[in-house]
């Protein structure tokens, strides 16, 4: 039932570390979800510096979503969007042919905040790579919810558990929240190819075996049942593959061609800035990994 277990690994954005789950060098994407990082819980005091703010950055080929579980962000990009983020809503930001965002902590700078979440990015379908960029904000009282035990879910995005989230995907997949109690039992959906089960706080069991929080499950065919050892909040994810993609920093593509196109025009300044956010960038990495680096 569970092929692989990936354990999430430090890495730094410069003000503040995250775990790096996805793209992980024996499991490269699960489903379209090629990029899967969880961050915090972070305690900000007041006075927080703008240093760990994450500054203005291209995307192309993807869409992200950042999830909250507690805190508050600012997003602003270069369609126009500003709009904070807040636990249990979706942001949905399409990049196709290109997009620029920043990611502030402002509440926090402000009055200091906790703030626990993960941004996943989906890669899309070859025909879609290049569509119009745009953003879609959809508040909490719009996402399906159901209870069944010990378990709470959300869903925020595809569909799954007999429900349909609003959010327009590309492709079919899948993306659940679920709080449980000591010892209540849930089931990863089946319906899809590739799915896998992150263990955000807390602890289950699975498959006989004990996973804790920082841990995704790739599951392999068949159900996938999981028991909350205390409470824990479990994400569930999956889908169809896309096909293989190319990753380099922020840029996903089925093209070589395109990322190095992406990477000169971000380092020339073709790419447009935030309307209310431009007056500082992230530069090029030049270290990052190459994009002869292919994601499955």
């Amino acid at each position: 039932m569970i092929e692989l277990a990936i354990r999430e690994r430090r890495r730094s954005l410069g003000g503040f570390e995250v775990g790096r789950v996805l793209p992980f060098l024996r499991r490269r994407a699960v489903g379209p979800f090629v990029f899967f990082d969880h961050m915090g819980p972070l305690e900000m005091a007041a006075g927080v510096p703008r240093s760990v703010d994450v500054r203005p950055h291209p995307h192309i080929g993807l869409s992200t979503v950042t999830y909250l579980f507690c805190g508050e962000i600012m997003h602003r990009d270069s369609v126009g969007s500003e709009q904070a983020i807040r636990p249990g809503e979706v942001n949905w930001m399409v990049a196709g042919r290109g997009i620029t965002h920043s990611e502030r902590f402002e509440k926090a700078r402000a009055a200091g905040d906790r703030v626990h979440g993960i941004q996943a990015w989906v890669a899309l379908p070859q025909a879609d790579e290049e569509t119009e960029p745009h953003f879609a904000h959809h508040g909490a009282q719009d996402l399906p919810v159901w209870r069944d035990g010990g378990v709470a879910g959300r869903l925020i995005a595809g569909s799954a558990f007999g429900v349909s989230a609003q959010v327009r995907t590309h492709s079919p997949l899948y993306y659940a929240h679920l709080e449980l109690t000591d010892r209540a039992r849930a089931a990863a959906p089946d319906e899809y190819p590739e799915r896998a089960i992150y263990v955000a706080a807390g602890a289950i069991e699975c498959d006989g075996q004990r996973f804790g929080a920082g841990q995704m499950l790739v599951l392999g065919a068949g159900r996938a049942d999981f028991t909350a050892i205390g409470p824990a909040t479990v994400m569930l994810l999956g889908g169809e593959p896309v096909g293989e993609r190319f990753l380099y920093w922020s840029f996903v593509s089925s093209s070589r061609e395109r990322i190095e196109q992406a990477k000169a025009d971000w380092r020339a300044g073709r790419m447009r800035l935030p309307d209310h956010d431009h007056e500082e960038f992230i530069p090029l990495p030049e270290a990052a990994p190459p994009a002869q680096d292919a994601l499955p």
